[in-house]
């Protein structure tokens, strides 16, 4: 038998902590992918009865698996109204939000635009709960203002045309940092279990709106709408949000979280191979801006 060694101790520590960035990336890449495979399921379905599906999937999924793993899917009615809470600015305000965005806007600045959250988080997080913000706050948010600036100067030229979409996706990034500010305290129960319902209800929240608002547009999907709902229900929810708790298991949520500035490149770039959306030198500029502010406000919170 290997003996309890510091040494050994160490090495695993490593390994761990090499699985997790690993995981990081897996799950960096998996969502990122999300954003071209959500445009194509839009393509047949409305932007909410689409997503709202897929997320309905991948929580009765993780459900599942949580009962196989022997926990408790019933929590206390006591537990209800922050399940809700967590559910809209969670779930239905970034997943629904942003695929009603995507009408209007390309994945590149769609995703930029929901991936500014920590930003918001630092400003809402002033008035709410008396942080005030620090130098590399300050700085943090000068850049990311400046790239989101340049991005919407490079391509939002359409006006009013694209104004929703924007609206959306800069709501989407509040609400979901609102949420954050307000429940920093986590909801007692299982990640798993607690993840499954907050997607599953602010899914079906997304399909009852959707069927309401645009039932009559539903129509059969053709292979390439079916494969991007099966991604986003299958990897880009379930196994995505798997590989997430096992990541932040391994490694700081503070680095976790920077490890996540990939989705909207991998987004971006994705969404250039796969729907032929352009992405310039501006863009570029933008995405190095926005994302460094973003990088190093996480950063200062390790």
């Amino acid at each position: 038998m290997t003996p309890n060694t510091p040494l050994n101790k160490c090495n695993r520590a490593i390994r761990s902590h090499a699985w997790g960035l690993l995981l990081v990336v897996a799950t960096a890449v998996g969502w990122g992918l999300g954003w071209p495979t959500m445009k194509l399921a839009m393509h047949d379905w409305p932007p909410l009865f689409a997503r709202g599906c897929a997320g309905l999937a991948a929580a009765l999924g993780l459900a599942i698996i949580a009962v196989v793993r022997g926990q408790n899917l019933l929590p206390s009615r006591s537990l209800a109204p922050r399940l809700a809470l967590g559910a809209a600015t969670n779930v239905f305000a970034p997943m629904g939000f942003t695929a009603l965005a995507l009408l209007w806007l390309t994945v590149a600045q769609a995703a930029l635009l929901t991936y500014s959250m920590p930003i918001w988080a630092t400003l809402l997080a002033w008035p709410i709960l008396g942080e005030r913000p620090r130098l590399r706050s300050v700085i943090a948010l000068c850049l990311g203002m400046v790239g989101l600036v340049l991005l919407m100067g490079a391509n939002f030229g359409g006006g009013i045309e694209t104004f929703p979409g924007v609206a959306l996706a800069l709501a989407a990034a509040i609400l979901f940092a609102l949420g954050a500010v307000t429940s920093r305290a986590p909801i007692p129960l299982p990640p798993m279990v607690s993840t499954a319902w907050q997607i599953g209800l602010g899914s079906a929240a997304m399909i009852v709106v959707g069927l309401t608002l645009n039932g009559s547009e539903i129509r059969p999907l053709s292979f390439a709408g079916a494969g991007g709902l099966a991604y986003q229900a299958v990897c880009s929810m379930a196994l995505c949000y798997l590989s997430w708790f096992a990541a932040l298991e391994r490694v700081p949520a503070a680095t976790a979280s920077t490890g996540l500035l990939l989705v909207p490149v991998v987004g971006a770039l994705s969404a250039t191979a796969i729907l032929g959306e352009a992405l310039g030198f501006r863009e570029i500029c933008a995405f190095v801006l926005t994302l460094g502010g973003v990088a190093l406000e996480l950063r200062g919170r390790r």
